[in-house]
């Protein structure tokens, strides 16, 4: 068929949007690279597969992303109808299984008689299309070049960390022990509870291991929100406990008493054979991570199935080259579209979202009418706000927070109350704002 819309990428964003695109009735073609072609992080052909944790993060409306999720389930995302239907436990987060939960995604759009599939790398946005460009932050090769030839802008370039996952017959029961930080929603993480002499062998372990080596430009370049746990470390003693090992909420029940740190696990699919370690993204070396992470307590024998990784993400100065609308700048370029993290978002939910956005405004113009810019105080206008209006010439990649959003004219202390406040603004502007625009 002759498309209406060409899409690039069956990851979230990609997904995402040509989901979006088609259930408003129009032709999309999906090009998709894998499995002919594998990214450094990839290793399936699924669509939508998640290559860091299997968290999608808060789940309650008082959180920033919370709002984030409804917004797109009203909004019809398949993202997160695939999330929902897949989901496993992880108190008060969002967690999915990740096979199941790809599997989902390709299958919808496989079957989807509006999406024509083609598995080949696309190396040019074709011009005088209508398209959106999801390739993702590991974008490369003649693809890279031609973004690059049509924004006129270098990229520029972090690195992004993935936790290692290990499997729950190699973890120590008897030192392990249930529960979520203040009781909070169900006991859905293991806990590693660590005295204070070995939580300080731990850290000079950790502090001391080798990682893999990274080019000169590429150093320094890390995302504060997926800091690799060595680099964490190597700020002082103390980082740790303050971060992914705080202990507070926590009490040991062989002791009663708060430990000293804690280590916490999360189930890495349903069946809850396997589990992943939560905030331990690592550039370590393999047979470092074995060696440094087995002095955790309870994971003396941990079988690892995937170990930590390291890889370059890329992005555009969004706020330089993109419209709110996720549409190029660029004169004569207003028919190409980008979503995912390469304009600039950073989270699974974000990149989703961005794609949900600009897979109804390349509908909305590929049916002969304008895009569109979501308001700003709802959560989906937030995201393509800071990708199109930053004003800051360090721009970054960023997830969705409050911060982001224009402050209520009440002053709330509480940031649960605050959050709702502004959960409960948000959420009626979206209803308004779709409705007038009969966006659905």
């Amino acid at each position: 068929m002759k498309p209406d819309i060409i899409v690039i990428g069956a990851g979230l964003a990609g997904s995402e949007a040509a989901w979006q695109a088609a259930r408003r009735g129009l032709k999309v073609r999906l090009y998709e690279m894998r499995p002919d072609k594998l990214t450094p992080a990839h290793r399936t052909s699924w669509f939508g597969e998640l290559v860091c944790s299997n968290s999608l993060r808060a789940a309650g409306l008082e959180n920033a992303v919370g709002l984030l999720k409804e917004e797109m389930r009203r909004m019809g995302s398949l993202i997160m109808a695939a999330a929902d239907q897949h989901r496993v436990p992880a108190g008060g987060a969002l967690a999915v299984d990740r096979e199941l939960f790809a599997r989902e995604i390709t299958r919808r759009l496989e079957e989807e008689p509006y999406v024509q599939i083609v598995r080949e790398e696309l190396g040019e946005i074709p011009r005088g299309d209508i398209s959106v460009t999801a390739s993702g932050p590991l974008t490369e090769g003649a693809l890279a070049n031609s973004i690059r030839q049509l924004t006129g802008n270098e990229y520029l370039y972090f690195f992004d960390a993935a936790a290692p996952i290990i499997t729950r017959e190699s973890i120590d029961f008897d030192k392990a022990f249930w529960a979520s930080r203040y009781d909070k929603g169900d006991a859905d993480y293991l806990n590693c509870p660590m005295t204070r002499e070995e939580y300080e062998d731990f850290y000079r372990a950790l502090v001391a291991a080798e990682v893999h080596q990274v080019k000169d430009f590429e150093r320094n370049m890390v995302f504060e929100g997926c800091m690799p746990i060595e680099v964490m470390a190597a700020r002082g003693p103390q980082t740790l406990t303050f971060g992914p090992l705080k202990p507070v909420g926590l009490a040991d029940p062989r002791t009663g008493r708060r430990p000293w740190a804690v280590v916490q696990l999360r189930k890495e699919n349903r069946e809850g054979t396997l589990f992943n370690l939560v905030g331990f993204q690592t550039n370590l070396k393999w047979g470092e991570q074995q060696r440094v992470l087995r002095m955790i307590p309870g994971l003396e024998q941990a079988e690892f199935v995937r170990f930590g990784v390291m890889h370059r993400n890329s992005f555009l100065h969004g706020p330089k080259v993109l419209l709110p609308t996720f549409q190029l700048k660029a004169a004569g370029c207003g028919q190409m579209f980008f979503a995912g993290q390469i304009t600039g978002v950073e989270g699974y939910l974000e990149s989703a979202a961005s794609g949900l956005v600009a897979g109804i405004n390349a509908a909305l113009l590929a049916g002969g009418r304008e895009p569109v810019v979501l308001p700003r105080d709802t959560a989906l206008g937030a995201l393509a706000w800071h990708v199109g209006c930053s004003e800051t010439d360090d721009f970054q990649p960023m997830n969705i927070n409050w911060g982001l959003f224009p402050s209520l004219e009440e002053k709330i202390k509480n940031k649960r109350e605050r959050g709702a406040k502004l959960a409960a603004r948000a959420l009626a502007a979206l209803e308004s704002f779709v409705s007038e625009g009969n966006l659905l």
